[in-house]
């Protein structure tokens, strides 16, 4: 399906008449259609707008649709409308939302905008970031690339291109949605980085080719950020950073909400530490985590978060207790073994055989002992575990070392 010519011509002048949260002018081209409403701005109608009636009929005068079209081709890009087979149906969801979908997109890459965006989540935060932020941003893009969802942000300096940059490590999508026209760079720094995603992927705008990114332009260019992904992280962001605007607009389309936790020291974290503290985020420290939040219901369960596996964690609750129970450094008996543990000696005998066959005590002069751990060709006596468990004339254990990672077999 594919829009008609005229419409797509009055949408495009649009995007350059109209800033895109101008009061009143969406529902009028919901209502007449995009090519009367245009026609009735080209002609000066004040009661179309009334506050702002000089600047649109300037604006319209020094419109040029066909050249803005031609000069987006010329890009390699091309001007996406509602109606169009690329379109992303999730952003009708601004209705509902107390705002509107772009009259249309300028849009510059190979990727289609609907199939990229269809499992996308925003990575956004503070442009001052720090080198935790950054690292945390390019991670997480990179792990969401790996499971095949798109990485979306606004291109700026610190949280934003990291992000862009962790999807592109990996060979996954990644859209930079800017403020101003997709032929103007900004920030400037980062122009290498947007060729690069819209030779691969894609960089996308509202604003017509040759608009300037006016501050005003960034904080509606979020709701674009929000509306076209399935939820929003914010991985480091001050109390007044820009990247809580587009947490409210996610917050708004009843998207999920994510925040990554920083140091609570961190004056670069306390928005995001607000975010789930007041406004109902939902704490990520992963990419499979996120996942957990925007994907479909039963599509993705990450496991349990669970430490390095040691070998007593698998040992029956008798063996644990002979195990407890045995010296660190000064060997003991079986029966003073038994005593500790609460068992009889004869269980305590076989658990010490299974122990020893599995490498975890040692039968030496004197009774059993803990097996000593071996660490660079030096053996390392295993850490106490209850000074109570050795008796009080003991000496103190200054060693330390954890278990070897062998599976137990006890026969069991």
């Amino acid at each position: 399906m594919s829009v008609d010519p005229a419409e797509r011509r009055a949408r495009a002048a649009l995007t350059w008449i109209v800033e895109p949260e101008t009061r009143g002018l969406p529902a009028l081209v919901e209502r007449d259609g995009p090519v009367e409403t245009w026609q009735r701005l080209a002609a000066g109608h004040p009661d179309l707008a009334p506050e702002g009636a000089v600047a649109l009929r300037a604006r319209s005068a020094e419109c040029r649709p066909d050249d803005d079209l031609d000069r987006i081709q010329r890009l390699g890009g091309r001007f996406v409308c509602p109606g169009d087979d690329e379109w992303p149906d999730r952003l009708d969801d601004l209705w509902h939302a107390g705002s509107h979908p772009p009259f249309g997109l300028w849009v510059r890459g190979p990727a289609r905008l609907a199939d990229v965006t269809r499992q996308s989540v925003a990575i956004v935060g503070s442009r001052a970031a720090s080198s935790y932020g950054d690292y945390m941003a390019g991670e997480l893009a990179a792990g969401l690339g790996c499971r095949d969802w798109t990485v979306v942000s606004g291109g700026a300096y610190g949280i934003d291109g990291s992000a862009h940059r962790g999807a592109l490590a990996v060979g996954s999508p990644t859209v930079v949605v800017l403020a101003g026209g997709v032929d103007v760079p900004y920030p400037r720094g980062h122009e290498r980085l947007f060729e690069q995603v819209a030779r691969e992927h894609l960089v996308i705008s509202e604003a017509a080719p040759g608009c300037a990114p006016h501050r005003a332009r960034f904080l509606v260019r979020n709701r674009l950020i929000a509306a076209l992904t399935r939820g929003t992280v914010v991985v480091e962001a001050a109390a007044r950073s820009g990247a809580l605007s587009t947490a409210a607009r996610a917050s708004g389309l009843l998207r999920p909400l994510l925040a990554v936790p920083g140091p609570v020291t961190s004056t670069m974290s306390a928005g995001c530490h607000l975010l789930i503290r007041d406004r109902g985020a939902v704490l990520v420290c992963d990419a499979e985590q996120i996942l957990e939040q925007v994907a479909a219901v039963g599509e993705f369960l990450p496991p349990e978060p669970r430490g390095p596996e040691r070998p007593e964690d698998r040992l029956p609750p008798t063996f644990r207790q002979v195990l407890e129970a045995v010296p660190v450094r000064r060997p003991a008996g079986v029966a003073r073994i038994a005593m500790i543990a609460g068992v009889d000696e004869p269980n305590a005998k076989a658990a010490l055989r299974a122990l020893a066959a599995n490498r975890l005590v040692e039968k030496v002069t004197g009774g059993w002992r803990l097996q000593p751990v071996v660490r660079d060709g030096e053996p390392e006596a295993r850490p106490a575990r209850s000074p109570a468990a050795h008796g009080a004339a003991l000496p103190p254990v200054t060693g330390a070392g954890d278990a070897p990672q062998e599976v137990l077999d006890l026969g069991l």
